[in-house]
């Protein structure tokens, strides 16, 4: 459902009595990514130049993974390139087993200009290293770890997957300045030290050729350590919810498609109703064990005044126990099997992917870039969804990078089916969720009402009849008391652990925010106007996301904190 896609730049030029260690060194690392990963399928990105591009796609495919190409020229053109024999019957042999993806020109170059050495031709090249960048999850890179200023070479390919930027292509990309504040999509290099043939061919001390480091946008790890806990963590993630999807795949199958599914790319209908489905099988079990866990406390409660102020009532001092011990198994199995946040990862997920599906079906993209949904999806908030990240990027691989159908009918389809009016689309669902959580909240004051009083109604007969009530009397009524004044805060309790509150304010606003939208909709003067006011409800719809997210995230089911 969500593969592990390795990307790969390298140099062509590594010396001849390196590139066993460095095969045998790629190979070792894409058969530890299996193993670590079992439920996620390997696909490695490389375009298959000579030198360690073929080398990756040539010990990729051996270890039984997928290749996809991405070429930056026409296939026939960019084999000219290859001078060498050997390296034109490779690139051949792998084309014939690879998925080829051929960039499209950039706009103003014509193929008589790209098929010449210069400017526009290292463009094209630029391009396909940022498309390899933008869709992995990990960058392997065999590189002699020095800077350079070619365009599209190995060097600005690392720099564009680390900071967002490659002079003479992209001077800056939305955001790209976030990591200088420690914010951001934190995303890591598998960096390989070769050498290059020529006289200053050396790695720079203190790098020496066969050595692996972890790179980052801020950090850069010791020699032949582990891949660093949080990247692994992320991938693991990833694999849960494959895994997920493949226990739950009947169910998901026969479940009824969402408007978002239409048109979209099939990978990325998908990988939507999986999480879509899975999202909501979650929150039912983690509304299920809420509900019994404060069902559980209030009993406790109850049993235990019972134990305390009624005669011949010993035995409820084990029924409390009892009771606290499945409260306890109840929350544990919650905890040990993560629900609640896969219902929140998943969720996040869905969301993210939907609106992703609109812009890619209605034409939007930030930049001239291939861009994503997941640059605005919690950058700030939570570098524990990367794994959420990379399942997006992976979305629509297979599709190019400008393929989005820009016919103003699937824009107006767009428009229809996300933010609908009254009776379909988000409009209709935050209008029937802000109307069902405000009149979950009021039944919770009526309850928190009704037990105040009731308390209160027993201690004034308590107090009118202090010397006139037997002890036995007194203790009824105190018990009593505590079934009003139990039930009443475990009501509460479970509301506020719920964010009923919370999320009232968010359901107005998200019900807002798309009447907003389908009103300024109404008056846009073209469809360039209408993709604008699209994307800023895709942006704003994330942001809110975000912060529903962060919010259920300081929540979580605990049973000692009842």
């Amino acid at each position: 459902m969500i593969p592990l896609i390795v990307g790969v730049t390298s140099h062509r030029n590594i010396p001849a009595r390196e590139v066993e260690s460095i095969r045998l060194r790629v190979r070792d690392f894409f058969a530890r990514l299996q193993r670590e990963f079992p439920h996620s399928a390997l696909v490695v990105l490389s375009a298959l130049a000579e030198g360690g591009d073929q080398i990756a796609a040539q010990e990729a495919l051996a270890v039984g993974a997928q290749v996809i190409a991405p070429l930056p020229l026409p296939r026939d053109l960019y084999a000219q390139d290859f001078t060498h024999a050997a390296a034109r019957a490779a690139f051949d042999a792998l084309c014939g087993r690879a998925h080829l993806i051929e960039m499209p020109l950039l706009p103003g170059h014509t193929l008589e200009e790209v098929a010449l050495a210069g400017v526009e031709r290292d463009r094209q090249y630029a391009r396909a290293g940022v498309f390899i960048a933008r869709h992995c999850h990990l960058l392997l890179t065999i590189w002699d770890g020095k800077q350079s200023d070619r365009l599209g070479g190995t060097a600005q390919v690392v720099d564009y997957y680390l900071h967002g930027i490659m002079p003479g292509l992209i001077e800056r990309r939305r955001g790209a300045r976030r990591w200088l504040f420690g914010y951001g999509d934190e995303r890591p290099v598998c960096h390989l030290v070769c050498s290059r043939d020529g006289a200053d061919g050396a790695p720079p001390a203190p790098l020496q050729a066969g050595q692996i480091l972890w790179r980052t946008a801020g950090s850069v790890s010791a020699p032949d350590v582990p891949m660093p806990a949080r990247f692994r963590n992320a991938f693991a993630e990833a694999g849960e919810f494959n895994a997920d999807a493949a226990k739950y795949q009947a169910q998901i199958d026969a479940s009824p498609a969402d408007p978002v599914e239409r048109g979209a790319p099939p990978a990325l209908a998908t990988l939507f109703r999986a999480a879509d489905w899975l999202a909501m099988h979650f929150q039912r079990r983690v509304l299920l064990a809420m509900r019994i866990s404060y069902s559980v406390a209030g009993l406790m409660g109850i049993a235990f005044a019972v134990y305390d102020n009624l005669t011949n009532a010993d035995a409820y001092i084990y029924v409390f126990l009892l009771l606290f011990a499945s409260g306890v198994i109840i929350s544990t199995i919650a905890a040990r099997r993560e629900w609640h946040r896969k219902y929140l990862d998943y969720r996040a997920l869905a969301e993210g992917l939907r609106v992703q599906g609109y812009w890619r079906r209605a034409g939007i993209s930030l930049t001239g870039d291939p861009e994503f949904a997941q640059d605005s999806l919690q950058q700030k908030q939570d570098i524990a969804l990367d794994w959420v990240r990379n399942a997006m990027r992976s979305a629509d691989l297979i599709r190019a990078p400008d393929a989005p159908d820009r016919r103003a009918e699937q824009l107006h389809a767009v428009i229809g089916e996300w933010i609908g009016n009254a009776d379909s689309g988000q409009l209709a669902y935050y209008t029937h969720k802000a109307g069902q959580r405000e009149r979950n909240y009021r039944m919770t004051e009526h309850i928190g009402r009704v037990s105040l009083y009731a308390g209160i109604a027993i201690s004034i007969v308590l107090a009118a009849l202090a010397f006139r009530l037997s002890v036995d009397a007194k203790n009824d009524l105190i018990v009593l008391m505590a079934v009003f004044s139990v039930s009443g805060a475990v009501r509460e309790a479970y509301a506020y652990r719920k964010a009923d509150k919370e999320l009232i304010k968010q359901y107005r606003f998200m019900r807002r925010l798309f009447t907003d939208a389908r009103t300024a909709l109404q008056g846009a003067r073209d469809d360039g106007e209408r993709r604008e006011i699209l994307r800023a409800l895709g942006e704003a719809a994330l942001a809110e996301h975000a912060e529903w997210a962060m919010m259920h995230r300081q929540r979580p089911l605990e049973h000692g904190r009842m």
